[in-house]
Order: structure tokens, then sequence, then C-alpha cells
């Protein structure tokens, strides 16, 4: 009996691929047959998945949005908004393998994107997305004389240059962690306890 193919998986894989091929060449001159020699796959099946290069990268994309969401869910047991919103801001920081190589994809998708209005679009969204969350935890703690709203955008500006600061090795681990926490601690700090 012929197995049972998972087309859910395949896709990842291929996106895998293609991250790869991002994180050390950018996404410029990354082709479907790059994709499906770094897959191990034919390029007749990278076709059969996506039908372009950009469809394939909005899915890519996608997956490490849900796969961020995915580690910062499992880490986040009951926890205060303060401790929420550092959980999640630390599974974006490249602390790790796995992180760097989202955070080299981030970088070339961030170049590709500024050309491409339809990858723009899935960026904004998932953008929007974050802010909102972070946002919402700043009301949830009562944040008191603060604009949740333009504090999640701060919060958000200092992850991404804290991440590129880190992707090109100016900032050790720790220091970028501390800096972070320095931040949260000025944004909740001001927020009343319940």
């Amino acid at each position: 009996m012929p197995r049972k193919v998972d087309h859910r998986e395949r896709r990842e894989l291929l996106a895998d691929a293609l991250m790869r091929l991002a994180a050390t060449q950018g996404l410029e001159g990354v082709s479907l047959r790059q994709v499906a020699a770094e897959a191990g796959v034919s390029t007749g099946m990278v076709q059969h998945y996506f039908r372009t290069k950009d469809e394939m990268m909005t899915f890519a994309l996608g997956m490490v949005a849900d796969r961020i969401r995915a580690r910062s869910e499992a880490a986040a047991a009951p926890a205060t908004p303060r401790e929420l919103v550092r959980g999640v801001l630390l599974q974006i920081l490249p602390l790790d393998e796995t992180r760097r190589l989202e955070g080299h994809v981030g970088l070339a998708f961030l170049a590709y994107a500024a050309v491409k209005p339809a990858i723009q679009a899935g960026l904004r969204e998932d953008s929007r997305g974050m802010r909102g969350f972070v946002a919402q935890q700043l009301r949830a703690a009562g944040a008191d004389g603060t604009d949740p709203e333009l504090a999640a955008i701060g919060l958000m500006a200092l992850v991404d240059g804290l991440g590129i600061q880190l992707l090109s090795r100016q900032y050790a681990e720790k220091d970028a962690v501390a800096a972070l926490d320095a931040q949260l601690a000025l944004l909740f700090g001001s927020c009343r306890l319940h």
C-alpha cells in the first residue's frame, strides 16, 4: 500500500531548504532549481507545491512566525505580562543556531520585501500582530503614563536592532538580553501591581 504523502511536511521541507539558502546567500539569486537541489528533490516537486518563488517565500515566512509562536507558547507557563513579553521577544532574538538562521532569513526577507508588495503584506501582518500582543500585555499590566502602542513599537525596534547587532557579532548575547531586560524594566516598572 503506498505511503500517504504529508503535503504540509513536503512544503516545510522545501521552505526549510529555501531558508538555508536565504541565510547563506540572500534571496534575490535563489531559484526553484536551487531549492530543489538543497532539499534533495526534483524541480518538478518544488513546482508542484509552489508555483512561484514568492509563493514559497510567503509560506516560509509564515512558517518562521508559526515556529516562533510555538516556541513561545511552549515556554510560557502562567506568567505575568512582563514575563510573557520577555519570553516572546527572547524567541525572536538570535541567541542560538535556530534563531540565528531565522534572523538571517528575516533580514533576507526584509530586503526582498522592499520591492515585493505581496511579501510586504505578510511582513506587515506579522509585525502588526506582534505589536498588538505587546501592547495588550502592557495594558494588562496597567501601564500608567505610557502609550502601549508606542511602547510596543519601541520594543520591537529595539529587538530588531539588537537582532541585527547580534547577527553581525557586535554584541554578546548576554549584553543584548540585558539591554532588553533594562527596557522591559523601564516599561513594566511604570505598571501598577494588580
